[in-house]
């Protein structure tokens, strides 16, 4: 089979759509043909050398893909060869083969391209466990995402507005705060020209918010703990901006907040499987009735992996960028 490599120097990656060697898979998988997977910022460290893949998962790049079965494990009785799915990876969905669970696997709808079920699981996962399994949000709460426009933030916002509750974001640009706007976003802050502490505590009359969902880090801790309300929650989900910060616990211990660390991807696997059960009954009917929707900015060929890590790099895209792996109607 043949899979996106990575080759160059440390830290400046060159991806290579080039022969691997072929997937193997166990008695509870399936060997999936992979139609189409998409970037996320995990791949875009991966290749750089600062993100290794948990120990067992495949070295190839990829936490996401959708495409046809081709073959089943000798105790997996629910799907068939010929099913068309979308799963959650650990890793391997850069490549036109890949080994997944059956527990992993979600039936993709027949009126949906591969593109839309490859745009889903890594985003759509990590808004619904993060704003409500880890972080609680209740209807009528506020919720802020940083980084509203990017693939988790344009699912996140969904998910608050249907759960009942008020979305604030920040983004970088008007346009994306406008995007951000029309998918339910009450408050749309452009970071560039505004301070989201200060624009979040006039919307909310000096109240603060409930959950804040961050994937940035380091610069934006002080200010995260000063605009969460008392008994609020904060979900570092990244660490775009790096690891270390000052942290005011007089602030954390006055109203009793909650710092929450989370990642997806090193779970064990009967927690994802746990988590893709309640993401199937809970989200995924939603989906499908076209209630909520995953929203794609560009699908760029898979042998274009590198010119798509650029675009992600560069926070060009509105939504997920997408690696087509096989040209739809093949």
């Amino acid at each position: 089979m043949k899979a996106i490599g990575i080759h160059g120097q440390p830290g400046v990656p060159e991806l290579v759509w080039e022969e691997a060697p072929d997937v193997t898979y166990g008695p509870d998988e399936v060997l999936v043909d992979v139609w189409a997977t998409a970037v996320n910022r995990a791949d875009l460290s991966q290749a750089r050398g600062s993100y290794p893949p948990p120990s067992g998962a495949s070295e190839i790049l990829g936490l996401e893909m959708a495409g046809v079965i081709r073959e089943v494990g000798s105790d997996v009785d629910v799907w068939q060869p010929g099913d068309r799915v979308c799963a959650l990876l650990p890793g391997g969905g850069y490549a036109e083969q890949v080994a997944v669970p059956a527990g992993m696997l979600l039936r993709l709808p027949d009126a949906w391209s591969y593109e839309q079920g490859a745009a889903v699981p890594e985003v759509w996962y990590t808004a619904f466990v993060n704003l409500f399994l880890e972080g609680q949000l209740q209807p009528g709460q506020v919720a802020l995402i940083h980084a509203g426009a990017s693939g988790v933030g344009t699912a996140a916002i969904q998910l608050v507005v249907a759960a009942g509750a008020r979305a604030f974001v920040t983004v970088g640009s008007p346009e994306k705060q406008q995007t951000c706007r029309e998918l339910g976003a009450e408050l749309a802050i452009n970071r560039k020209t505004e301070d989201f502490l200060e624009a979040v505590m006039a919307a909310t009359g000096g109240t603060g918010v409930d959950v804040i969902l961050d994937p940035v880090g380091a610069d934006y801790l002080s200010r995260n703990v000063r605009a969460l309300a008392r008994y609020g929650r904060l979900v570092h989900i990244g660490l775009l901006s790096g690891a270390k910060a000052e942290l005011d616990l007089g602030q954390v211990m006055g109203k009793r907040l909650h710092l929450i660390g989370s990642t997806l991807r090193s779970r064990p696997l009967t927690e994802k499987i746990a988590i893709t059960c309640r993401f199937e009954q809970e989200v995924w009917p939603r989906l499908v009735s076209g209630k909520l929707r995953p929203i794609i900015d560009r699908v760029f060929p898979i042998a274009d992996a590198q010119a798509a890590h650029e675009y992600v790099r560069a926070n060009r895209n509105t939504g997920k960028v997408v690696l087509a792996v096989r040209p739809e109607g093949d």
